[in-house]
């Protein structure tokens, strides 16, 4: 079976389009200009502003004009995330999506189910001819996932809509009514170098296996992050065996988990059996630590043919390592407000060594601004405590929760219709755009909502497809009974 095969056609023909035109972000701009002549194409109002983001006016139906505007809001760029042994340009070549039974996965890819079928969803509103809407908008914005500039940089005013239904959350049955704030921190550490000693032999140390995933929903998850294993084996290598630290580089994106992270070194000859031993103790540490929630952990070491002219001078090297071994990391505080609620966590998403200094780049979410900055305070002290430069940058707000929103009550009653049931209604410990947008639009009244998609901005990402299903029929059906202005 293939996507166009599946239901509802629509969303999926729709869907598809989408994965055929390379989107990471900051790099979407091809999907962008695709969303405008789709627009074009079906003679409605587009507008394209000056950072790229896309919207798209469609006419209330005969007799529905009285009804209160709706904006339907997603975000065109997707997390670009592979396998290490997969063969794929996030800028030049399509995601190869398939049917694997009752989910949509890509091959050894992301699949960008997050955000595209929410994208996907909205362009199959405006395609429709028959159904039944007061005024609609889609809103869709670039570059939500490396630091939502699309959503900042919105205008106010230039949109028209009461209501703003965001289709960016990732489990069918539950309406989101709070996301929470974030945080960018950069630390920055100068080093020297010193030649290469004789009497070393060169290895890389690998951590790999592990399932990462998106650093605000599957955060309490608890997996293993691979720069925090890293570090925690480098540490007794470099400060106890006299190993060399040549270079590190560890996850590629602040809103992954990391998944795998490689470091070469430099070992006394002598010492070589002591670092395979601590090492393979290391690793069967970690797969017992993490025996539920990443069984496949591995950590290795292998020997390289060619020996680097120089390493990393080793105050420099021990320093930053003990910093990442110190920075605060994953699940910090659980909610007091919302059971089973992640209030605050950090992700040490990227640690790398380039042109002679080391970074290290974390994502701190919280729901709770003064404990985001309290953590964002331990860490900088970590940081700095070992020479390290700190800059915060990106900060974004939360979205605080209105149990008395009216859309919410009619999303509620709509799928109680549909379903027999009420939906779960969330708070959310990753960060959407409805907190950016709400401070534009102080007056909009907000919902997100979305199918179920597990692991987004991993390989391992996927789309259920009867929640689609169901999840497309909510929406229109909301469109439908949208209450008079």
């Amino acid at each position: 079976m293939e996507l166009k095969d599946l239901n509802p056609q629509l969303v999926w023909k729709n869907f598809y389009s989408l994965t055929q035109i390379p989107r990471p972000s900051k790099k979407e701009g091809k999907a962008a200009e695709f969303l405008y002549d789709f627009g074009k194409s079906l003679g409605l109002e587009t507008i394209k502003d000056e950072v790229g983001n896309i919207i798209i006016r469609k006419p209330a139906t005969p007799g529905m004009e009285n009804r209160k505007g709706v904006i339907l809001q997603g975000h065109i760029d997707m997390v670009p995330q592979k396998n290490a042994d997969k063969v794929h340009d996030f800028e030049k070549d399509p995601i190869e999506a398939w049917v694997d039974g009752e989910w949509v996965r890509a091959k050894g890819t992301t699949l960008g189910a997050d955000n595209g079928l929410g994208v996907a969803v909205a362009m199959s509103v405006l395609e429709s001819k028959d159904l039944k809407h007061g005024p609609v908008e889609v809103l869709v914005t670039v570059d939500e996932e490396t630091g939502m500039t699309g959503a900042r940089a919105l205008k106010p005013g230039i949109l028209k809509g009461d209501i703003l239904i965001n289709l960016d959350s990732e489990t069918e049955g539950e309406l989101y009514v709070g996301c929470a704030g974030g945080l960018d921190i950069t630390a920055e550490l100068p080093y020297g170098t010193a030649p290469a000693p004789s009497g070393y032999k060169p290895f890389l140390l690998t951590v790999k296996g592990l399932k990462g995933g998106h650093s605000g929903m599957d955060i309490v998850l608890y997996r293993a992050n691979a720069n925090k294993v890293m570090a925690r084996v480098l540490l007794p290598l470099l400060r106890d065996l006299g190993v060399k630290l040549v270079s590190v580089d560890g996850g590629s994106l602040r809103n992954a988990i990391p998944r795998e992270a490689f470091a070469q070194i430099l070992v006394p000859e002598d010492k070589v059996p002591q670092v395979r031993e601590l090492t393979e103790s290391a690793a069967s540490a970690v797969r017992a630590e993490y025996s539920v929630t990443d069984p496949d952990a591995a950590m290795f070491v292998e020997a390289l043919d060619t020996a680097p002219a120089e390493y990393i001078e080793d105050s420099s090297a021990l320093a930053a390592v003990r910093a990442v071994s110190g920075c605060p990391d994953g699940v910090w505080r659980m909610s007091d407000a919302v059971p089973g609620l992640v209030e605050t966590s950090n992700n040490t998403a990227i640690v790398k060594s380039e042109n002679g200094k080391i970074y290290v780049k974390t994502l701190m979410r919280s729901s709770v601004d003064t404990a985001k900055d309290a953590m964002a305070e331990q860490a900088r002290a970590v940081f700095e405590l070992a020479g390290f430069k700190v800059v915060f940058s990106g900060g974004y707000p939360g979205w605080a929760p209105d149990s008395s929103s009216p859309i919410l009550h009619t999303m509620k009653e709509v799928y109680k219709g549909l379903y027999g049931k009420e939906p779960a209604v969330m708070a959310i410990h990753a960060g959407l755009e409805c907190g950016i947008l709400g401070g534009a639009y102080p007056h909009w009244d907000m919902v997100s909502c979305g199918p179920t998609i597990l692991s987004p901005h991993s390989p391992d990402e996927r789309a259920n497809i009867a929640t689609v299903e169901k999840w497309w029929k909510f929406v229109i059906a909301t469109l439908e009974n949208i209450p008079e202005k």
